[in-house]
């Protein structure tokens, strides 16, 4: 049948259905029986039918197409979260709309403002910061907002994150076990929230074992900086025994540097220890102790948070925390009294 546009009446009349049965079929969440989505599935198909989607949006008022606003994708923890939060919302029946913007606010309002030019239903921004002022534009067009894997302090939003200072702290009380007095820290940025709370469980983990940091570092979530951090570290006449590092992408180019620039032995001359455990991380090659975030949980509640949001219009934030263990490999000692 050759047709310039195939529409849903002319599937409807080829499956001997009403138009709104077809609807029915194309339309994620809504029911009809087996018989009938076989039915028009085949004609459908015999036709080469697609749903409009646009026009669809335009009548329900759903685009069903979530944006994702993600800081940097080369961290590993990213596309893997990407592609579990495009799974998760995919299995909804909704699509994704990804952008990339750095930290820079002026650059987060233009993609804020294209996805809700673009008419999204909501918004999930991973390691991406939210102001005021942002939040309350997002609220104001009725689009939920869900930070993933970061709060922000007085934005009135909802967030999913991994328990960040009870991780920093399992890492310095961990580190102290393992019998090291000169602890340093190369922080995650400090102008984020994941950064910030990691420090400050490290320092009170520290605290509670009456040790300070040996040197504090912001190694702002890039390679070359976190690299150069290692390097001035040992440099020093006293150089620590073992450093905690803010994130594995991170503790990667550390550890790299150490080995290949310095020489140094990896856990004999100085510990590492990462956040995050993305799969590279137990990579032979690096076999990196960290702190695995539980991002399968992360995922699966800020889906959930989003599309009660959407469905039920509830706009009322709140703050997600789990916790997540820490992941012990070879690039730290046994804590001392245990065997292997």
């Amino acid at each position: 049948m050759a047709l310039d546009k195939v529409t849903s009446q002319h599937v409807a009349d080829r499956a001997g259905v009403s138009q709104s049965a077809v609807s029915r079929v194309f339309t994620p969440g809504a029911s009809a029986s087996a018989k009938t989505i076989a039915k028009v599935k085949e004609a459908a198909a015999e036709l080469g039918y697609r749903p409009n989607m646009m026009a669809r949006a335009m009548i329900t008022g759903k685009s069903r197409i979530i944006g994702l606003v993600v800081a940097y994708l080369d961290n590993q923890f990213y596309p893997a979260a990407l592609e579990h939060l495009s799974n998760a919302l995919q299995a909804k029946g909704y699509h994704i709309l990804v952008f990339t913007a750095g930290n820079d606010q002026s650059q987060i309002t233009q993609v804020i403002e294209e996805l809700l030019d673009y008419q999204v239903d909501g918004i999930i921004t991973a390691s991406v910061g939210m102001s005021s002022n942002l939040t309350k534009r997002c609220f104001d067009a009725g689009i939920p907002v869900v930070m993933f894997n970061r709060a922000q302090d007085g934005a009135d939003v909802g967030s999913v994150t991994s328990a960040n200072v009870a991780g920093g702290r399992s890492i310095a009380e961990f580190l102290v076990s393992c019998g090291h007095t000169r602890i340093a820290h190369i922080s995650g940025w400090e102008g984020s929230s994941t950064g910030r709370d990691r420090l400050q469980g490290f320092t009170e983990g520290l605290a509670g074992a009456g040790q300070t940091p040996f040197a504090i570092v912001d190694g702002m979530y890039d390679r070359e900086v976190a690299a150069k951090a290692a390097r001035d570290f040992m440099m020093q006449e006293v150089a620590p025994d073992a450093i905690f590092v803010g994130n594995d992408h991170m503790a990667f180019a550390v550890m790299d540097t150490l080995r290949y620039d310095l020489g140094l032995r990896i856990p004999d001359d100085i510990a590492i220890v990462g956040y995050d455990d993305v799969p590279l991380a137990a990579w032979a090659a690096y076999n990196l102790t960290t702190v695995r975030q539980p991002l399968n949980r992360m995922v699966e509640a800020t889906v959930d948070m989003l599309l009660a949001q959407i469905d039920e219009g509830e706009m009322a934030p709140r703050r997600v925390e789990f916790s997540g263990p820490l992941i012990q490999r070879g690039t730290t000692l046994t804590p001392k009294g245990t065997t292997t």
